[in-house]
């Protein structure tokens, strides 16, 4: 079984992925744990399934989960202004093609989990590398978003769609809204309660023990060179929302299965409100992430209303995967450790392959085709 599947993975192999893990739950129960190649490439140290990895973005289906968790208690409203919680957001700059001048728009937190803030993702603007190099400075999560309000936005709030920091900025606003520090509240609120005991939302960066190595491909030599930080590790105290999340494989499917079944960390309604698409055609002219059928709901991919498969969940710049179709009760977890990885656009068609497979159906994956932007990662 799963032969699809499995051809798929050994492509992977083919274009030079050191190793990758996948497990896949059907009906809550585990239907195939498939891994292959190395943990530690120059080694030979196999993949064994208990790697830690940095999920990069998929830490926002996290964040986003965390921030819905205060919304259904009645904290705020997502048509909330972000500045009543954040003030360092009142007071916005927008790029035009006349300069810089005052925005019209404040954000709106819903415009924080659907990217359409106007924020981009520079947290390496010059400004930005003076405070972090500020003698002595950790980067604490709040203050250090609160810094993220001094980039101008790319656009008017909610006129376009822009993958950004704004769920860096969610995690900052977890914080402030619980009075707790982002990366604790969501220990007490999702870690423990699922069981998911080697996730952490601020690892400390000089520790790599019981890692998985992490490389970087280059596209133009076709080599994958060990790296030791990515750009959005920032700061001992920085937390951050959009990225910081170290996790294993058996954590994130314990996860990815609470939001399948519903009611577990967040309402079933609440879990069908984010994997809805909301994106308006103005904005979907600037959604870099998806095909015809796949939209933005808040905080991941989510099919749009035509859409045959009802799958959603989002990725990781390192090569992460994560996948919940509700329908077929299916749900899987990706997971390898490399940036600007020549396999990102196949990633989809892992869902494909499982679907084909259970259904006894068969697909033509073109593993022939080569990745015509790996800088773009997620």
């Amino acid at each position: 079984m799963f032969e699809q599947t499995k051809a798929l993975y050994q492509h992977f192999l083919d274009l030079g992925i050191p190793g990758f893990d996948l497990v896949v739950y059907k009906d809550g129960e585990c239907i195939l744990r498939h891994m292959g190649g190395y943990s530690d490439l120059e080694n030979k140290i196999p993949m064994k399934g208990n790697e830690k990895h940095h999920i990069f973005s998929c830490s926002k289906l996290l964040t986003c989960a965390a921030a819905m968790q205060l919304w259904e208690k009645g904290m705020f409203s997502l048509d909330d202004n972000l500045s009543d919680y954040l003030p360092a957001f009142k007071e916005m700059t927008v790029k035009t093609e006349d300069g810089i001048r005052k925005a019209k728009n404040p954000i709106k937190i819903i415009q924080l989990f659907q990217m359409t803030s106007g924020m981009g993702y520079d947290m390496h603007s010059p400004l930005l590398e003076e405070y972090y190099n500020i003698p002595g400075n950790n980067c604490p999560t709040v203050e250090t978003v609160n810094m993220f309000a001094k980039n101008p936005l790319e656009f008017e709030p909610g006129e376009g769609w822009k993958y950004s920091f704004s769920h860096d900025v969610l995690g900052a606003l977890v914080e402030v809204l619980s009075g707790e520090k982002f990366e604790n509240y969501v220990k007490s609120h999702i870690f423990d309660p699922l069981g998911m005991v080697n996730s952490d939302f601020l690892h400390p960066l000089e520790d790599w023990d019981g890692f998985a190595k992490l490389y970087q491909y280059d596209n133009k030599t076709g080599e994958f060179s060990p790296i030791l930080r990515y750009w959005c590790h920032i700061g001992k105290e920085f937390a951050g929302g959009g990225g910081g999340c170290v996790s294993t494989v058996d954590d994130y499917i314990k996860f990815l299965e609470a939001l399948r079944i519903g009611d577990v960390i967040l309402k079933k309604e609440t879990i069908a409100m984010m994997a809805t698409d909301y994106l308006t055609d103005q904005q979907r002219s600037m959604y870099t992430y998806g095909t015809t059928n796949i939209g933005y709901g808040l905080g991941m991919r989510a099919p749009r209303k035509e859409a045959v498969h009802k799958e959603f969940g989002w990725a990781g710049a390192a090569g992460a995967y994560a996948s919940v179709d509700p329908e077929l009760n299916i749900s899987f977890y990706h997971s390898q450790h490399v940036v600007k990885q020549p396999n990102r656009h196949l990633r989809p068609w892992i869902y494909c392959a499982i679907r084909a497979d259970l259904l006894g159906e068969k697909i033509d994956i073109p593993i022939k085709e080569v990745d015509k932007n790996p800088e773009l990662t997620y």
